[in-house]
């Protein structure tokens, strides 16, 4: 959700953002898997992207049953984050790393940063979410990049909000959408993805070019696109953003509730489900890590039961295991997007750079 960050990617990131977090566990009577051994450290290090969150009470939880101290440091978005951990392999900053997603996943397998560990529970995740087989990383939450639309603008203009990609580039749309630069920012990576995984690797530079023609606006990052440009936001509105459509998430719409006041009955953003493409986020045990066991304690942590359900509300992100249930912000102002676009990791990394580069030149220069 990574996306780089849902996430570099985060929504309402302000709202999101927690600081270094470490508090004293206490003695466990019933240790998740990997704390039963006597660990030199008591504390243990989760080495994430700005836009991992927990709750206090859930991670005190954790603390108290595993015995446990656990140290969230945070490194910028997830490609800068990953970058550090590739630079300092084999000697960690900590003992496991979360934010990595499926348009990183091969490069951060392929730099051999992690330690094989099947977390205890990986048995409940959603098994298409399990990319790699050798659980060099545990999925641990997913997320929908799609353009999201400002309900009030479409219904005065009596104009149907958009649904499809295809959609975008009609002329009803033309001057309407922004999107974030598909080189320095995770959701406009998706979006690009999204056009790759609908028109393949030859037709969505055709696509961009008619995207370009319709008026596409392109802005650095999510923060500008979502609370500056877009209309249907709230930080939008006292920007005076004049674009309905924007590049985000498909959870932005509950976030939008959750943090009005008052909250309104209905979310003044809707989603196009016809444009979305599909991030994963994984955690991993760094190789090396001085905390191996807690490192694999706080994995099994990471798809609890107890920590997939608090994850929502923390993340805006979607749970990874089959019976978490999700708060009813989301299953009210939330959408279920049936069908996104995926593209295969091993394709992304073999193809990232270029298409990239290719999407820069034909949008941006």
């Amino acid at each position: 959700m990574s996306t780089t960050k849902k996430f570099a990617g985060a929504l309402l990131a302000t709202a999101l953002g927690i600081t270094t977090l470490s508090a004293c566990g206490g003695d466990a009577k019933d240790k998740p898997a990997g704390a039963s051994d006597a660990p030199k450290s008591k504390t243990v290090t989760l080495v994430s992207h700005d836009s991992f969150a927990v709750s206090e009470p859930v991670l005190k939880e954790f603390e108290q049953q595993s015995g446990y101290t656990v140290k969230v440091l945070k490194s910028g978005d997830a490609g800068a984050a990953l970058n550090q951990e590739i630079l300092t392999k084999g000697s960690p900053r900590g003992d496991v790393f979360f934010g990595v997603d499926n348009t990183l996943l091969s490069r951060a397998l392929d730099n051999g940063i992690f330690t094989p560990y099947e977390a205890k529970g990986l048995g409940d995740v959603k098994p298409e979410y399990v990319l790699d087989r050798q659980h060099r990383v545990t999925p641990v939450d997913s997320g929908d990049i799609c353009v999201n639309y400002d309900k009030q603008y479409f219904a005065d203009k009596k104009l149907a909000p958009p649904q499809t990609l295809d959609d975008l580039i009609k002329p009803e749309y033309k001057n309407l959408l922004v999107t974030e630069n598909a080189a320095t920012s995770s959701p406009g990576l998706g979006f690009l993805l999204a056009s790759v995984g609908k028109y393949g690797d030859e037709g969505w530079k055709d696509y961009w070019s008619k995207l370009k023609a319709n008026g596409v606006e392109v802005v650095d990052g999510w923060e500008q696109a979502y609370n500056e440009r877009f209309s249907g936001s709230a930080g939008g509105k006292k920007a005076k953003g004049d674009r309905p459509l924007v590049v985000s998430y498909a959870s932005s719409p509950p976030a939008e509730v959750l943090y009005a006041d008052p909250q309104p009955a209905e979310a003044p953003t809707g989603v196009a489900t016809g444009t979305c493409f599909r991030q994963i986020e994984f955690a991993g045990l760094l190789k090396g890590a001085k905390n191996e066991a807690g490192g694999k304690a706080l994995l099994d942590f990471l798809v609890s039961k107890k920590f997939q359900e608090d994850m929502p509300l923390q993340m805006f992100v979607d749970p990874v295991v089959k019976d978490a249930k999700l708060p009813e912000v989301f299953t009210k102002h939330g959408v279920v997007i049936d069908k996104p676009q995926n593209v295969a990791p091993d394709v992304i990394a073999k193809n990232r750079e270029q298409w990239v580069k290719a999407w820069s030149s034909l949008v941006v220069k």
